[in-house]
C-alpha cells in the first residue's frame, strides 16, 4: 500500500473512534432513578410528575423543582435550572435526561409528552376495510 492510503485509513479509524467515544458519552440510555444512581452517567429517565406533590419556581435561582416517578416506582425531587415546561400540568410522560446528586436528579433537558389534540375523547378508533357490494 501507498504511504498516503495507510496515513489516510489511520487518520479516518482514529477519527471514527473519536466520534463514538465522544458520543457514547454523551448520550446516556434509558434507566431509571436507581440505575441511574449507581451508574453515574448522563441518563434519560421516562416516568410522571407526581401531581400530589407540590411543584415551585424560585425566580431568584432560576430552578424549577418537581417531585416524579419513573416507570419502576422510584420517585425523586427533580431540579431544572430553567422556568416550568410549557404544559407541563399536560402531560402524559415526562423523559428527562440528567444526572443523579444524592437525594435528587438534576435535569439537563426535560422533554413534555402531552395527548394529542387530534385523538377525540373516544380515543382512536379501528380502521375497518369498506365492505364491497
Amino acid at each position: 500500500m501507498k504511504p498516503k492510503t495507510i496515513v489516510g485509513l489511520i487518520l479516518i479509524v482514529g477519527f471514527s473512534s473519536m466520534l463514538f467515544l465522544n458520543f457514547g458519552q454523551q448520550v446516556g440510555g434509558y434507566m431509571n432513578f436507581e440505575e441511574a444512581e449507581d451508574t453515574g452517567d448522563k441518563a434519560h429517565v421516562v416516568g410522571m410528575w407526581v401531581d400530589e406533590a407540590a411543584f415551585r419556581y424560585d425566580a431568584s435561582t432560576n430552578i424549577f423543582t418537581f417531585h416524579m416517578q419513573d416507570d419502576a416506582g422510584n420517585v425523586r425531587e427533580i431540579r431544572y435550572k430553567n422556568p416550568k415546561p410549557a404544559n407541563f400540568e399536560d402531560a402524559e410522560k415526562l423523559v428527562i435526561e440528567g444526572v443523579a446528586e444524592g437525594d435528587h436528579f438534576v435535569a439537563h433537558n426535560i422533554l413534555v409528552k402531552c395527548p394529542s389534540k387530534y385523538n377525540d375523547a373516544r380515543g382512536l378508533q379501528e380502521y375497518e376495510e369498506p365492505v364491497e357490494s
